[in-house]
């Protein structure tokens, strides 16, 4: 179960306040390509499961996920998730030919979870197919912070937009949040709570709450 604290920046002006301010604790900055998969027949949504590679720094780095049964509220998500690190060009030519999702299942936990569990099958083109339906780009900057945590600042660029966004992963969501939101006031960032996540938001086709 992956616990994140997630706060919404309303705009770039907030996102760079937040960016001087936090500089000084700067370890490394991700500029991330992120995929998204489904059966022809939306196998995986109708799940609630969600299907992704993520490509970090012009292919230096892949990695399939699997995430089901996400839950957000107050600023704290929820989510069930698997990760798995796969070879770029292994995740560039599914990306190109996402039936060939389907034969990582003789080496992929996830994806032998994906073929047996959910019904989802290779043949390129028959109904229970992989697909691609798209992506957004984000560029994450990481901190490292108070108490040990480590902060992760978003600026998601979607085809309609862009959302930026704080986000740290957690063990204690209420403290953590207690943490930041002071932090926040502190430096007078505005902020909210976040009500979607980025993948809802990219399947929304608009920018949300």
């Amino acid at each position: 179960m992956e616990v994140e604290v997630k706060l919404r920046l309303p705009d770039a002006a907030a996102h760079q306040r937040l960016s001087e301010a936090l500089a000084p604790r700067h370890l490394r900055t991700h500029l991330q390509d992120n995929l998204f998969f489904d059966g022809a027949a939306g196998e995986l949504s109708s799940r609630f499961a969600v299907l992704r590679l993520r490509f970090y720094d012009g292919d230096t780095r892949c990695v399939l996920s699997l995430k089901a049964r996400a839950q957000l509220s107050g600023g704290v998500s929820r989510v069930e998730e698997e990760e798995e690190d796969i070879e770029p060009t292994l995740g560039r030519a599914c990306a190109a030919e996402p039936w060939r999702l389907a034969d990582l299942a003789s080496t992929s936990c996830i994806m032998k979870k994906v073929v047996d569990e959910l019904g989802m099958k290779g043949d390129g083109g028959k109904v229970g197919a992989f697909v691609c339906f798209g992506g957004f780009k984000n560029v994450r900057s990481v901190y490292g912070w108070e108490e040990g945590l480590v902060l992760e600042l978003d600026e998601t660029q979607f085809e309609f937009g862009t959302n930026y966004e704080l986000e740290c992963e957690t063990a204690d969501p209420e403290r953590a949040k207690e943490l930041l939101e002071k932090f926040l006031k502190d430096i007078e960032v505005p902020y909210e709570y976040a009500q979607a996540s980025k993948y809802a938001v990219f399947r929304a086709g608009k920018l949300l709450p």
